[in-house]
């Protein structure tokens, strides 16, 4: 091909499909007073907009009676429609909504179970919260699909498209929001030895290839990247992801961390799950220093705070100049 590109400004070019010697790509103009790529910051939530050019906090309803943290605490009407009502009020700006647990060495349950669990929760959250914007955490299209027509506006995906091959198709028909897991392995064997040569680059090569494939259906844009702490990683591995994260933007999309009271913090600080959440501000702070656009949180009040803080030092580093140091 003799066709050549002349760019006389800076450019962040990212291939999005190639099929039969032709390259589909989108470019992104880089000002000069740009450091680095911004992603696009807007989820269209069924004609809701939410903006992420603040990070914002998704709010962790486990409605399953064996999560890891807080199983059975939120699986009657009362508590689930009481812990909404709280982390509302400490201002998430999704709620996600969990029928299934994927701890590590959790076992998959039927398909059917899971909704069984889960609608009762979507409907009795949507009537009385009918401003929220609801997440449905599944890796499960039917699922996906019955919560998207029952009031949720998110498939919150901790496969990344690859435990079912109906997904990405689910998705593209539905125009809702997606975000991409990495995952290695599944929720029973993923702390089973797993390996990495390159563990950022690795997760960054899952995202592309999935991206691409949503991209040849037409889904470019409403999509959330999740490296999949603690899911398939050793100690490590976690600790390395967490200081490349802000790599993972350079795909021009918005990234989510989810750190909350994980085994990354239990194992350094000698502590369990419950007496977690110090360490959880800590490693939130971190990611938002690192480029996290959204936290997915147990504790919404404290990683609210780590926003505004983060913020307020931004804000001061920005204007902070030579003649001052």
């Amino acid at each position: 091909m003799d066709d050549q590109l002349y760019l006389d400004k800076p450019y962040l070019i990212f291939v999005i499909s190639q099929r039969n010697n032709f390259l589909t790509i989108q470019m992104e103009y880089l000002s000069d007073k740009s450091k680095s790529f911004s992603p696009k910051l807007n989820l269209n939530c069924n004609g809701k907009i939410l903006s992420l050019e603040k990070p914002v906090v998704m709010g962790i309803l486990n409605i399953t009676p064996d999560s890891f943290y807080d199983g059975a605490k939120f699986d009657t009407e009362k508590t689930w429609l009481a812990q909404t009502e709280k982390m509302l009020k400490e201002g998430a700006a999704i709620i996600d909504i969990g029928a299934v647990s994927t701890r590590p060495g959790s076992e998959e349950i039927a398909e059917d179970k899971e909704l069984e669990i889960l609608l009762p929760a979507l409907y009795s959250i949507q009537k009385h919260f009918p401003e929220a914007i609801l997440s449905v955490d599944t890796y499960r299209s039917k699922v996906a699909e019955i919560a998207i027509s029952k009031g949720a506006f998110i498939i919150n995906d901790i496969s990344g498209g690859t435990f079912d091959e109906k997904m990405f198709g689910t998705v593209a028909r539905l125009k809702t929001p997606y975000i991409i897991m990495h995952i290695k392995g599944t929720p029973k064997n993923m702390q089973i030895n797993p390996h990495y040569k390159n563990v950022v680059k690795e997760i960054k090569d899952f995202f592309i290839r999935q991206l691409e494939k949503l991209a040849t259906l037409g889904v470019t844009d409403n999509i959330v990247l999740d490296p999949g702490f603690g899911f398939g990683k050793t100690l490590e591995d976690n600790y390395k992801i967490l200081s490349g994260l802000e790599s993972f933007l350079e795909l021009g999309h918005p990234v989510m961390a989810g750190v909350s009271r994980k085994s990354m913090i239990n194992k350094v600080l000698k502590t369990g799950p419950a007496k977690a959440l110090n360490g959880t501000t800590v490693l939130n702070t971190i990611a938002l220093l690192n480029g996290a656009n959204i936290l997915r949180v147990h504790d919404v009040k404290e990683a609210k705070e780590a926003v505004r803080l983060v913020e307020a030092y931004d804000n001061a580093k920005s204007t902070l100049n030579d003649s001052e140091i």
